[in-house]
């Protein structure tokens, strides 16, 4: 898929808790000014007519009329008939709106709806962190290839996707990803999301540091205070952010064992990573006990912290080996050595999204007949 060269136009909403934003793609890059609208409204007609609207005003600015509508809506959701359940952020959507039907039924174009997670992580794969590590990779000579990717995006939740060959892994009912929903190692009794979230950074920085949590900092004040770029109780925030590694790297342990690829981190949590992406991979590298008194790697796999260079250099390098064909003079150039790496978004998290929406409506509808 050659998203570049593509001169068809999706239209596009990035729908927040408190404002959604309209768009149109061609080509893999936005061809208007985004439209701003809020999210807040005393009635759900009211906000439907305003994503109507949204569109609308869209529409209206590009000389070449859209192919489809394409855009993340956060869950639970029935994404493939286009029917958004509960929302947390948005309350007015009560037991389940057919937002999809609704947009296809005015506009007269096929329209996809997915998570947010989905299609941050399928934008990584499509034009993102997953090419970049493999141009990476063919630069060196090396046989490896990866081609599956797990997305987690660090915010207000805790998200995920997951790409395997190209395609975008949904599941039959279209929560295939959903890692916020792991246990929780640090609080065994909570789902993972509570520590490896916005709510669970300051939760934990307000305890070690003895404050109200009314009268916590942000994540991103948490993490200045740790690196020691502004004043505060920097052990607190150390302290914080490495809970949040422990939880979320015991959480995308579990997962890699079922997707086996390469890990993108996303969100607006993400940009902290000097301080706890380290202990994230050294979570998920941990051994098990055996009853014998021996050890098991928690994984198959060895973790790589694709931000340390030194981490990125061994992953790149490999150990690229030749073996020969048993009654043969030929040989076969392998690297025996099983890893994934773990890195941030390349794109940033809105555009990766924007990017998966936009691929995924253009193979969707080549799909059709």
């Amino acid at each position: 898929m050659n998203l570049k060269q593509d001169k068809r136009i999706i239209m596009t909403l990035d729908a927040g808790g408190t404002n959604f934003v309209f768009s149109a793609i061609q080509a893999a890059e936005e061809v208007i000014e985004s439209i701003t609208l809020p999210a807040s409204a005393d009635s759900l007609s009211e906000l439907l007519k305003r994503i109507i609207e949204g569109f609308e005003q869209v529409r209206s600015k590009l000389a070449t009329p859209p192919v489809a509508i394409s855009f993340a809506f956060p869950g639970p959701a029935d994404y493939e008939n286009g029917i958004i359940g509960d929302l947390a952020n948005l309350p007015l959507f009560r037991g389940g709106v057919a937002l999809g039907p609704m947009l296809k039924e005015h506009f007269k174009i096929p329209v996809f709806l997915n998570n947010d997670g989905d299609l941050f992580t399928y934008g990584e794969a499509i034009e993102g962190f997953l090419p970049y590590i493999n141009s990476l990779l063919e630069e060196n000579n090396s046989p490896k290839r990866f081609k599956n990717l797990l997305g987690a995006t660090f915010g207000t939740g805790f998200g995920g996707g997951i790409v395997t060959n190209g395609e975008l892994f949904i599941g039959d009912n279209s929560a295939a990803g959903e890692i916020n929903r792991i246990r929780n190692k640090i609080h065994p009794f909570y789902s993972a999301e509570e520590t490896v979230s916005i709510r669970g950074i300051r939760r934990d920085y307000s305890r070690a540091a003895n404050i109200s949590e009314v009268l916590c900092p942000t994540p991103q004040s948490i993490f200045e205070i740790g690196m020691g770029i502004v004043e505060g109780n920097k052990e607190a925030a150390k302290q914080a952010f490495k809970k949040f590694a422990i939880a979320a790297g015991d959480a995308l342990a579990n997962a890699a064992t079922l997707v086996d690829g390469l890990i993108v981190l996303g969100g607006g949590i993400a940009g902290a990573h000097p301080l706890f992406l380290q202990h994230l991979v050294h979570e998920m590298n941990l051994r098990f006990n055996t009853p014998d008194g021996k050890y098991l790697p928690r994984l198959e796999v060895k973790v790589f912290n694709l931000k340390n260079e030194k981490e990125l250099q061994s992953f790149i390098k490999g150990k690229k080996s030749e073996i020969k064909v048993p009654f043969s003079a030929e040989k076969i150039t392998f690297d025996p050595l099983q890893r994934i790496g773990v890195g941030i978004s390349r794109l940033g998290t809105s555009k990766a999204t924007a990017i998966g929406a936009y691929a995924f409506a253009l193979n969707q509808l080549d799909k059709i007949p």
